[in-house]
């Protein structure tokens, strides 16, 4: 019978560091660079990358192993096409085993080929029913991929999934929270300067921002610069 070392570590321990990991990192950037390191030792790839989904519906690259995989991502991103687009448009999982037999995307393929890359493995990453990107591990040998690695793969973007829309939502409050004391700053200038109380002083701010359509943080963080109202366009 062989023996069991109890120490050795197991695919749950693996995912358990992985999730102390993402939930200490301090922003997006730390987040996405944890999972892409993590995708390198679990799967059987020699790149991996993430790109996140934004509000405009449109792909933006999140983080990458290596140039080559940038370059295959704004290929897609820019002509709209292949397979990273298709799996984030029907959040399905695309594997593409030897892009060398690839016949729906040629300029995808052939750039791949030149990058030396020769398997693919998309996985949509979405919490709930909103999208957040997708991972993509890659590998320069064909047929790399197998059905532990897509499940793996599938575990690994479901925390990446929660892990980077908790990172946002913390960058969207620590945005709305310096944008308050900006406005609150400028509104401060403009009460000493003209002698107005707090109601007035942002009723200013808020009409050189819809005069300018500009934001109201962009206006308040250049009087505090300036200390003078942007002319008005």
């Amino acid at each position: 019978m062989p023996t069991i070392d109890p120490n050795a570590p197991t695919a749950a321990d693996a995912f358990a560091r992985l999730a102390v990991e993402l939930h200490e990192a301090p922003g997006v950037e730390e987040t996405l660079q944890a999972v892409i390191d993590f995708a390198l030792q679990a799967e059987s790839s020699s790149h991996a990358g993430v790109v996140l989904t934004v509000r405009s519906g449109r792909a933006e690259i999140g983080a990458v192993t290596d140039p080559a995989i940038e370059e295959l991502y704004r290929l897609q991103i820019d002509s709209d096409a292949g397979p990273l687009i298709t799996a984030l448009e029907t959040r399905a999982v695309l594997v593409v085993q030897d892009i060398a037999d690839d016949t729906e995307w040629p300029a995808w393929r052939d750039k791949a080929l030149e990058l030396g890359i020769r398997s693919v493995l998309h996985v949509p990453m979405v919490l709930g029913n909103r999208p957040i990107g997708a991972l993509s591990p890659y590998n320069e040998a064909p047929d790399s991929f197998s059905a532990d690695d897509e499940a793996i793969a599938h575990i690994l973007a479901r925390h990446a999934s929660v892990a980077v829309a908790s990172a946002r939502q913390e960058e969207n409050m620590a945005a709305a929270v310096d944008a308050r004391k900006l406005v609150g700053q400028a509104m401060g200038i403009l009460m000493e300067r003209f002698d107005v109380d707090g109601d007035r002083a942002f009723a200013i701010l808020r009409r050189y921002s819809q005069d300018n359509n500009r934001k109201l943080r962009d206006v308040a963080q250049e009087l505090i610069d300036t200390r003078k109202l942007p002319r008005s366009q």
